[in-house]
């Protein structure tokens, strides 16, 4: 990429009958110049789908890659989601892990870190329709806010009863203060072999791994946010040390802290600080599941 990418994004929240399953619906605009790309990495985070209208990315995620495609699904991830791509609008709705066994209804576990064409793998072509709203209304983003509810409140199916303890483990792996498994099945009401399982099938990972995750990931939005803060300065207090914080960027991002910082992220650094502005928080996994009332 030469010369200045321009990034226009804009947020949305879901309306109240459907924020239990979503995180935001957001609207990206990318323009890294003529025939240009540019390319970044999108971090560990729930599942997400996206409809580009303008250039197809090239996706990799953890050894998954996936080409011209306009509708992407990915499953809850652990590792980064590198992309390249040219010109393009995008349309991105972050699924909750209530949302994802309620319009998806397959075991989260089964894509974990995978990404995929939801107009031809079989879990996801009930999306194809939501797509093709969006792109016929291209350039109309106000309609295309409303096509999205529309399809979520009255078109989507819908798998199952609502389990409510998806919602409380979810409560309880946002706060930062809860650091071992044995508490997270404690406060749920939960053994931890039931939470072994609904964490897998709903959340996609083990509750070991999602609490590791979630950690990591409070550390990496400080750092993002504010880069003078160093990592020592962003590492969150319940890392033993700089060398515990150090393996999990390995694992969580395929590099140390000091590679990563080296690195230019144009599409991520936009999108984190305009999402904390405008919704007070800078990345979907540390969301609750409900929002607090005005």
């Amino acid at each position: 990429m030469s010369g200045q990418c321009r990034i226009a994004v804009s947020f949305h929240e879901p309306p109240p009958d459907l924020e239990r399953y979503f995180t935001t619906f957001y609207h990206v605009d990318i323009d890294p110049g003529p025939s240009e790309t540019v390319s970044d990495s999108l971090h560990p985070e729930w599942a997400n789908f996206r409809v580009f209208s303008g250039a197809r990315p090239h996706n990799e995620i953890a050894g998954n890659v996936l080409d011209d495609c306009d509708v992407t699904v990915t499953g809850p991830s652990r590792s980064p989601l590198n992309f390249t791509m040219g010109a393009t609008s995008i349309w991105g709705i972050g699924l909750m892990p209530l949302g994802w066994s309620t319009f998806v209804g397959r075991p989260a576990d089964d894509f974990a870190n995978t990404i995929n064409d939801a107009r031809i793998s079989p879990a996801f072509t009930q999306f194809a329709e939501l797509a093709d709203g969006l792109q016929s209304r291209e350039g109309a983003e106000h309609s295309q806010l409303d096509w999205i509810t529309h399809f979520f409140r009255e078109a989507a199916p819908r798998f199952g009863k609502e389990d409510p303890r998806i919602t409380a483990i979810h409560t309880k792996l946002v706060e930062p203060e809860l650091p071992h498994v044995s508490d997270l099945a404690d406060q749920c009401g939960l053994n931890q072999r039931t939470l072994e399982r609904l964490c897998r099938k709903h959340f996609g990972f083990s509750p070991k791994l999602l609490l590791r995750r979630q950690r990591f990931m409070r550390s990496l939005a400080q750092f993002m946010l504010d880069p003078t803060l160093g990592w020592i300065g962003a590492i969150d207090s319940l890392y033993f040390d700089q060398s515990h914080f150090v393996r999990d960027c390995k694992e969580f991002l395929g590099m140390t802290p000091t590679e990563y910082a080296e690195m230019d992220h144009p599409v991520m650094g936009a999108f984190l600080k305009e999402r904390m502005r405008a919704y007070g928080s800078a990345v979907p996994t540390l969301d609750p599941p409900e929002r607090a009332p005005d």
